[in-house]
């Protein structure tokens, strides 16, 4: 059941929420996507009938308890009305204990170890020591608890950023709203990736099951031999404790293990060489120790770090480059692999269609007309955007339609959405003409051309589109029948669109500014192995192209996978592989499932922000390694810096001339005025 939406909920309940969850068992002929719908009661006067009586379809249920219609969802008003009815979809957070936060500041391995200290100091009656320490060690708990409050708060605002988006039907249009915007009643669009934002109603789903002929034996695993229980196994696998916070650590413990190495040494020492000696008296012993202790533990790292690390996120968010954990800024600057998708990263992801290669049953307006009725509308998918859109511009029955399914000629009794792992998608509709039911598939030409048995043609065709860079996308139907078994229908090859997705301008360059600050950079891709070899030509990449479980494989080890590799991805299939690279960065555009697995998230698209977010990263830890932009901001300023300080000494200097001028003429007239004093009294 891997290509069916799940509907998860997740409590956002207040008093009088209805908890009803139900399997959707008709399909709404306009739903492309699995669609719930948002759940409270809004006529509370018989809440039992809600949950119990199993007989009330989904369009009465939705028209008679949650005064919705089924087909186009809330007006504007309304949703607003609801909105101050019932408040905002989120849950209020509880606020951490801001006494038990400060005393945290005095826990751990070095505040234990200046406690000792201070209790050393406070045992040998050295009060004035005594004192000094309880002050640094409370300062230094007071200037973390502050600055890691700014910190948070800083962060907090950049979160706001992440903030959670549902499609939601409004108006009679699929929108964009923030999550927590939903009210009861809203009609909500779910596809592969999503994660579910409310208690909700499965209203429809866009697949039907099929039989299958092998049935699972008692003693085969249901699920942890799937593509989805590997992932998940994986994502397990991953380790919580980041590279940066494992030096943190060893550096606090060498520091410890050698401080108390030497106190047992001197302490030995002092205690046998001294002995009888006000040298080898216990208090003299301990007062050393103290000193010793103080002066080898840095009582300040940890706050200095997290301030530090905190004011790197922001200075990278100012790049459009969101961290989710602290400690991948670190992990960032330190990065010598970076795995990076090549649609909408390398490429602009803006694809347009090209020439078209057709079996000689079919027309090219046949291909189209398939290729659009198997799409998905109201998405952004690139490739979907593409298909309609040249499929609209060349036929006239589909000019003028918006985000519609329904194709004249055609009604589609089920869809299912694009597959990341069976690559494709595929759609059951009745030709209205002769009332046959046929299924169309499109996706990957090599799943196509096996669906349809095989095409020695059609894999030249496609080895050739790929040779050009350009990326082929199969279309297959079925020949009209009258059995409704999916495993008697025959399926035949349409044709192939063929698609470009030109590099960006920019990527050539930033490779090239890769390969100076130490970068491999590696494209990942499902793409055809020909297609990628010619988009690695045109930015001049070489063969480092890796296949997209690469990173994901088991049989791989760590040391075969990476040095310290940062992936950069956005699908929902890429978040193990997200989750086991040492930073995961999720593009633009992303889906929920990417973004959850991720450490950073991007908000502009490009490999170029990736390498911004690389050289902040670096010159937050190496300030020597400033962008150039940064560095001649900096000289700059110590240029003025000097020439103010060369006029200063100039005029320092002319003052100086100045006032010697003033003596030598007052010195001068002074001595004519005492010759003249004395040639009067001579005379």
């Amino acid at each position: 059941m891997d290509n069916i939406e799940e509907v998860n909920m997740t409590p956002t309940n207040t008093a009088g929420e209805s908890d009803v969850i139900q399997d959707g068992s008709n399909f709404d002929q306009d739903n492309k996507e699995g669609e719930a719908i948002k759940m409270k009661q809004i006529n509370k006067k018989d809440d039992s009938s809600v949950s119990n009586d199993s007989s009330v379809s989904n369009d009465s249920f939705t028209e008679q308890y949650l005064q919705t219609d089924p087909k186009t969802g809330l007006t504007t008003e309304e949703a607003e009305k609801r909105l101050k009815q019932f408040g905002k979809n989120e849950i209020t957070e509880t606020k951490p204990n801001m006494i038990l936060k400060f005393i945290s500041y005095f826990r751990g391995p070095i505040a234990y170890l200046i406690e000792l200290a201070c209790i050393v100091a406070g045992i040998v009656k050295d009060w004035v020591d005594f004192g000094i320490i309880l002050a640094l060690l409370i300062v230094n708990a007071c200037i973390g608890f502050i600055e890691e409050a700014r910190a948070e708060s800083a962060l907090e605002a950049l979160k706001q950023t992440l903030a959670l988006k549902t499609k939601v039907w409004r108006d009679r249009k699929l929108v964009d709203l923030d999550s927590t915007e939903l009210v009861p009643g809203d009609i909500i669009a779910l596809r592969i990736g999503n994660i579910i934002p409310a208690d909700a109603k499965l209203l429809g789903i866009s697949v039907t099951g099929s039989e299958s002929s092998e049935y699972l034996m008692v003693d085969q695993s249901a699920l942890t031999d799937t593509y989805i229980g590997r992932a998940a196994t994986l994502m397990n696998m991953a380790v919580d404790q980041g590279h940066f916070q494992k030096i943190v650590n060893k550096i606090g413990n060498f520091l410890i293990l050698i401080t108390v190495t030497l106190v047992i040494i001197i302490f030995i020492y002092q205690a046998v060489k001294f002995r009888n000696t006000k040298s080898g008296n216990i208090l003299e012993i301990l007062q050393h120790i103290l000193v010793l202790t103080v002066a080898a533990i840095p009582v300040g790292l940890p706050t200095v770090l997290s301030v530090t690390m905190a004011v790197g996120a922001k200075q990278l968010a100012a790049k459009k480059v969101i961290i989710r954990r602290l400690a991948a800024i670190e992990e960032l600057a330190s990065v010598s692999i970076l795995c990076s998708d090549k649609t909408g990263t390398l490429t602009l992801n803006e694809l347009s269609t090209d020439e078209s290669w057709l079996t000689p049953s079919y027309t090219e307006s046949d291909l189209f007309l398939y290729a659009y009725i198997c799409s998905e509308p109201g998405t952004d998918d690139a490739i979907e955007l593409a298909v309609r859109d040249a499929a609209e511009k060349k036929l006239d029955i589909l000019k003028n339609r918006e985000n519609e399914h329904e194709i004249p000629g055609f009604k589609v009794k089920s869809f299912v959405p694009f597959n990341p792992s069976k690559k494709l998608s595929q759609v059951t509709a009745i030709d209205l003409e002769t009332q046959k039911e046929i299924q169309i598939a499109k996706g990957a030409p090599q799943v196509i051309i096996q669906l349809a048995g095989g095409n020695h043609e059609a894999d030249l065709a496609v080895a050739n589109l790929a040779s050009r860079g350009l990326r082929a996308l199969g279309v297959a139907k079925t020949k009209p029948s009258d059995t409704a078994d999916s495993r008697q229908l025959q399926w035949e090859l349409v044709g192939f669109l063929s698609l470009l997705d030109p590099p960006r301008p920019d990527s050539k360059e930033t490779l090239k500014k890769c390969k100076e600050l130490g970068i491999n950079v590696k494209m990942v891709t499902g793409d055809q192995l020909i297609i990628a070899k010619e988009v690695a030509r045109r930015l001049g990449m070489g063969r480092a192209i890796l296949d997209t479980n690469h990173l994901v494989d088991p049989a791989k080890s760590d040391d075969e996978i990476t040095e310290h590799c940062v992936k950069a991805d956005d699908g929902v299939n890429d978040a193990p592989a997200l989750k086991r690279a040492d930073v995961g960065i999720a593009v633009q555009g992303c889906t929920d499932a990417a973004r959850s697995a991720s450490d950073i998230v991007l908000l502009a698209p490009g490999l170029s922000t990736i390498i911004d977010g690389m050289m902040t990263s670096r010159a937050i830890f190496q300030p020597k390694l400033l962008p150039s932009s940064a560095r001649r901001e900096k000289l700059a300023a110590r240029r003025e810096r000097s020439l103010l300080m060369k006029r200063i000494a100039r005029n320092v200097k002319k003052m100086r001339k100045v006032l010697l001028m003033i003596k030598v003429i007052s010195a001068f007239r002074q001595t004519v005025s005492e010759r003249q004093a004395i040639s009067e009294r001579e005379g």
